[in-house]
């Protein structure tokens, strides 16, 4: 997605002006990157599903361990509904592929929004804190999830992964920091991209990703 502005939620345009002015590395990374592009994850029900199915699997593996679970309810590769889910047998997970643990997960997930606890069109109201908490009470949903979430499916500008290799590696690259950082050494790294540390960690990623440093 290359538009100026996130669907509702922030101007990228802002974001690199104010991150550009706040620290002299990132300028330089936004000239070499070009605008932040966050790729958009499609409903919120069917992006924790994935989120799970996708947990300690190579992607290509995880991939198709799906397909066969979204076939489960129809043919055109839609993903099962809350009540289709907790309608789901544990022989019907398992032809599909999905472990036992992870079919717990799902289930655990499904109840929440079945019953109410996990309502995403609140989740507007609520602050980055509240819906992470929210979040991370289904099983199976940790931090790293949730701030996925937060920075991808509601497009918060302000959400700094701590927990992520990919910001830490980045980090330690663009900054020349001796180590991976630890979590508070990577909170004080990102403390000047605030309010846009969503838009900072994106740069964290190209960088961990890239093959040279010419930036």
């Amino acid at each position: 997605m290359t538009d100026a502005t996130i669907p509702n939620s922030y101007s990228v345009e802002e974001a690199s002006t104010h991150l550009k002015q706040a620290d002299p590395i990132m300028a330089r990374l936004i000239a070499h990157f070009g605008p932040c592009a966050m790729r958009p994850i499609g409903e919120p029900f069917p992006a924790l599903i994935r989120s799970i199915m996708y947990q300690q699997l190579a992607g290509a593996a995880a991939a198709t361990i799906q397909r066969r679970f979204f076939a489960l309810y129809s043919e055109d590769d839609r993903p099962p509904t809350p009540a289709e889910l907790l309608a789901t047998s544990v022989e019907q997970f398992r032809s599909a592929g999905v472990s036992r643990q992870k079919a717990g997960y799902l289930r655990d997930l499904a109840l929440h929004v079945a019953e109410g606890k996990l309502d995403f069109t609140n989740f507007d109201a609520l602050s980055d804190d509240e819906v992470a908490a929210q979040l991370i009470a289904v099983k199976g949903i940790g931090e790293w999830t949730a701030h996925m979430f937060l920075m991808f499916q509601l497009r918060r500008p302000d959400v700094l992964p701590v927990g992520d290799l990919g910001v830490l590696r980045g980090m330690r690259l663009a900054y020349g920091l001796e180590g991976t950082p630890t979590r508070a050494e990577a909170v004080k790294v990102g403390a000047p991209w605030a309010p846009y540390r969503s838009v900072g960690s994106w740069y964290m990623w190209r960088v961990a990703e890239g093959v040279n440093a010419a930036w």
